[in-house]
């Protein structure tokens, strides 16, 4: 068998270029090389939105739609709901017995996002233990690796640190789960900030070909260019660096690169040059995205038959957990 791999992403909705260039794309690469195991991160969604949930199984489906239309195969991953799953829930509560409350106030997500995320109050015990949800995610399906960008590998190691404890208590039950580096690339929004649906500068994968062109146009691009016979500088340019990076051929960068440097073309025409590439590349993921929505009824149909795989997965560890910790 080869090496199972866990990965989820919380339900914020219609999924923009920043979740397919991020992380979608390497899911791809991954369900054909790995055993995956991709999920819907309700529970983990209500560490920050508890307050009003409505939305949660609706941007759920909007979010798995996205996913299935870009190639993510539930035949050959097992695709999910978190909450269906209710033996997540029973592992984060066995393991929050012997996690240290040091370690998750340690957590330097945890202390940045209680300084960047105003209006909501977060001084809750979920939001403190997510990383033991988190750990209880990845081991309850004994999963070896984990896909993560540089920035969230403390939060693996975490995972690791609790599995450890884990094990030194109740025994070798479980393998510590491993980062599978990946390269996560910073995709920028519209107003050059990173691509976020808070920031309202994402151009979303089913965004209709006349939205993603008058998104582009109205990129921000190099601001030291003011007028048309400025040079600019394609490097630290938000339009080149996400647009042109992903989608213009080597022959087009470098005919954009010389006429930026020499103020020989417009930033008009360099937007105007990458827009057929990305109408492009979005159109398989719309077309693919209108015949799934057409019934709603199949894409819950594809989560309930994944929940049922790893819903016997995650049956055989608990009742191995239970065994371990003398509880059964």
């Amino acid at each position: 068998m080869p090496p199972r791999v866990l990965s989820g992403m919380r339900p914020s909705g219609k999924l923009h270029l920043g979740h397919y260039h991020g992380v979608l794309e390497n899911w791809l690469k991954l369900q054909k090389q790995y055993e995956c195991f991709f999920f819907a991160a309700d529970w983990h969604a209500l560490t920050t939105e508890y307050a009003d949930p409505k939305e949660i199984r609706e941007n759920t489906w909007e979010m798995v739609v996205d996913w299935l239309a870009v190639g993510i195969d539930p035949e050959v991953s097992t695709v999910f709901v978190q909450s269906s799953i209710k033996e997540h829930a029973e592992l984060f509560v066995l393991l929050s017995m012997i996690t240290p409350l040091g370690w998750l106030e340690r957590n330097p997500t945890y202390k940045e996002q209680l300084k960047e995320i105003t209006g909501k109050d977060l001084h809750t015990f979920g939001f403190l233990g997510y990383p033991v949800l988190q750990t209880a995610d990845i081991i309850i399906y004994k999963a070896q690796k984990v896909p993560v960008g540089i920035d969230q590998v403390p939060h693996v190691e975490l995972s690791r640190e609790i599995t450890r404890r884990f094990n030194y208590f109740y025994g070798e039950l479980f393998p510590e789960p491993e980062t599978l580096l990946t390269d996560a690339p910073k995709v920028l929004g519209t107003d050059g900030r990173k691509m976020s649906k808070a920031y309202n500068n994402a151009v979303y994968l089913s965004d209709p070909p006349d939205v993603v062109k008058k998104k582009i146009l109205t990129m921000m691009t190099d601001p030291a260019r003011k007028r048309r016979q400025d040079p600019g500088n394609p490097d630290i340019c938000p339009l080149f660096l996400t647009f042109h990076k992903f989608y213009s051929d080597e022959k087009t960068i470098a005919w954009v690169r010389k006429g930026c440097t020499t103020a020989g073309i417009g930033c008009i025409e360099c937007k105007q040059s990458v827009i057929p590439k990305v109408l492009e590349r979005l159109k398989p993921i719309q077309e693919k995205r209108e015949e799934l929505s057409k019934d709603r009824e199949r894409i819950w149909s594809v989560l309930k038959e994944g929940s049922r795989r790893a819903g016997a997965v995650a049956e055989k560890t608990i009742l191995d957990v239970r065994k371990a910790m003398a509880l059964e």
